[in-house]
């Protein structure tokens, strides 16, 4: 894209707009059985049954059934020995280029924490057991974060660099939102941006020895929360810049009109609870939009029902929104890590293409200490124009992204 020559004259920036998606969580498979569960507000969450959890006081997580998660794998011993992650970004990946074929991405940016986690425990439990290793090779080829991605870009027969943003349980909404800011900055027409992590056990026993994880149903919001559970899922968005998108007449699911981050480096593990962080994010994304918080119609929330968390998100919200609807969909999936923020991008696009509000399950009581409008437990239809979706992790790290609907 050409620069002006004139240092005073305003830039102008590109729209840009998501013609396709595709995604995989214990929601369902493709958009339109994961509409559908949003609209019944499932519960699918169900008890751990691929390692062993008997030492754990959690039992469940949010998990995608092998059986539906295998059933389009590549046939031969290639399919065979990718890890359950690659299978999630391959279905993901054909959902998005079914829909639009001729979408011919510049560039994939895609968030996550643990790659292919599993297969590193095999491996290095294999090491110290002294046991034969002989599925060494597959282990350890199938344990960098960017395989998943790689074996999603060639089942598809597509070839575009890649670039993975590992940033805590903000990465998939980070990497949509570097995504947008490339393409409105004109560097870049198509990008696929999005997100992916599997359930694997030594993150799984890891949050449950931090207490992080409940025993019991996840209450985002709720006076009697206990903690989270953990969740899996891919998410891929195709971002394209919608002037050309409209040239070629690809259909527009939705804009991409903002993103904030912060980072406010309070503790390792717990959120500043001033919520400052994730008020700035949430700033900067409305800044980023040039829209202001009364213009905002829903907000899905991170929401993990962690006792830190969710107060510290609620006093941000309800200091700087006003009487806003507010769900988590963990609640119905659990925590996806890496790919919570692009999985629920989707729900956020979901609920703009059909206008209503997703719930946030398992609530029973407000808490005293958070002013905030829960979706309880039911979904609720309603005109929905902007939405904004919040993903805060580790560290202090916060992101939000805000999507608007769009009409020709």
């Amino acid at each position: 894209m050409a620069q002006s020559s004139n240092p005073n004259e305003k830039k102008v920036s590109a729209r840009v707009a998501v013609v396709a998606a595709g995604v995989v969580s214990p929601l369902g498979v493709g958009l339109t059985e994961t509409v559908d569960s949003l609209r019944k507000a499932r519960d699918c969450v169900t008890r751990v049954t691929r390692f062993s959890v008997a030492q754990c006081r959690c039992k469940t997580a949010g998990q995608v059934p092998d059986d539906r998660l295998l059933a389009g794998k590549e046939e031969g011993r290639r399919g065979h020995r990718l890890h359950r992650a690659s299978h999630m970004m391959i279905q993901a990946f054909k959902e998005v280029l079914t829909q639009e074929p001729q979408f011919k991405p510049e560039l994939t940016v895609i968030g996550t924490t643990s790659g292919g986690m599993s297969y590193g425990e095999h491996y290095y439990r294999s090491l110290r057991r002294a046991e034969e290793l002989r599925h060494a090779p597959t282990w350890i080829a199938n344990y960098p974060a960017q395989k998943p991605v790689i074996d999603a870009e060639e089942a598809v027969g597509i070839s575009a660099p890649c670039q993975v943003i590992a940033n805590a349980c903000a990465s998939g909404t980070n990497a949509i939102g570097h995504a947008f800011e490339c393409v409105r900055s004109g560097r870049y027409r198509r990008i696929l941006a999005g997100g992916y992590d599997a359930v694997s056990e030594m993150v799984f026993v890891g949050f449950d020895s931090l207490q992080a994880s409940t025993p019991e149903k996840c209450r985002p919001f709720d006076r009697h929360r206990t903690g989270m559970v953990l969740g899996e899922g891919a998410a891929i968005l195709a971002l394209e810049n919608l002037e050309l998108a409209q040239e070629r007449g690809a259909p527009v699911l939705a804009e991409i009109i903002g993103y904030g981050i912060s980072t406010d480096n309070f503790h390792i593990t717990q959120p500043n609870p001033s919520g400052v962080g994730p008020r700035q994010a949430m700033e900067r994304a409305l800044q980023s939009a040039q829209v202001s918080a009364n213009e905002v119609d829903y907000i899905n929330a991170h929401g993990t029902a962690t006792v830190f968390n969710d107060a510290a998100e609620g006093k941000a919200i309800s200091g700087l929104f006003n009487g806003v609807p507010v769900s988590s969909t963990k609640s119905m999936m659990g925590h996806s890590l890496g790919a919570a923020g692009a999985v629920e991008a989707i729900f956020c696009l979901l609920a703009l293409q059909h206008q209503f509000l997703p719930s946030n399950i398992n609530f029973t009581a407000s808490d005293d200490d958070l002013d905030l409008n829960i979706v309880a437990n039911e979904t609720r239809p309603t005109v929905l124009r902007i939405v904004l979706s919040n993903s805060f992790g580790f560290g202090g790290t916060n992101a939000s992204i805000l999507m608007r609907s769009f009409k020709a």
